[in-house]
């Protein structure tokens, strides 16, 4: 019986301890996810800013949805930020995402913020809610572009 129950343990702490690069198959996986998710996330965003740059109509129902997207995936593609992933597929992350992880978590979670913010501004319905809320949350994208992506 204590033989089981230590392989019951042990297989769990192994189970739960095992790295994030577990996640994933490969380390070019990790760069497909992570790019995966930032490109749905641009695609919604940029509906967004369209409409609040005046280059597409506002549609309430369609910004509240799009700006619901954008705050879903924003939590998304920080897992795909693995070790190994730095230099695997087609990756332009600069190393300070790995020399700088406290920079890059704060970016990260400062996009998240802000993507929860416009998603509030645009379930409100008005056009001016959304502009209120997109440029900080560009200005937080920009961010994390400038200091983590290479051009």
């Amino acid at each position: 019986m204590k033989a089981i129950a230590a392989f019951v343990l042990t297989a769990s702490v192994a189970a739960l301890s095992t790295p994030a690069l577990a996640q994933f198959a490969k380390p070019e996986d990790a760069v497909k996810y992570r790019q995966s998710a930032l490109t749905v996330m641009a695609t919604h965003f940029g509906r967004l800013g369209a409409m609040a740059n005046g280059k597409a109509p506002f549609d309430a129902k369609q910004a509240a949805d799009s700006a619901a997207i954008v705050e879903y995936m924003s939590k998304l593609p920080w897992a795909g930020f693995v070790e190994g992933s730095d230099k695997a597929g087609n990756t332009k992350a600069l190393p300070e995402v790995w020399s700088q992880p406290a920079k890059f978590k704060e970016a990260s979670e400062k996009l998240m913020a802000e993507t929860a913010k416009l998603s509030t501004a645009a379930k409100a319905g008005n056009l001016d809610s959304l502009k209120a809320a997109f440029g900080p949350t560009g200005g937080a994208c920009k961010n994390c572009h400038d200091s983590f992506k290479a051009k």
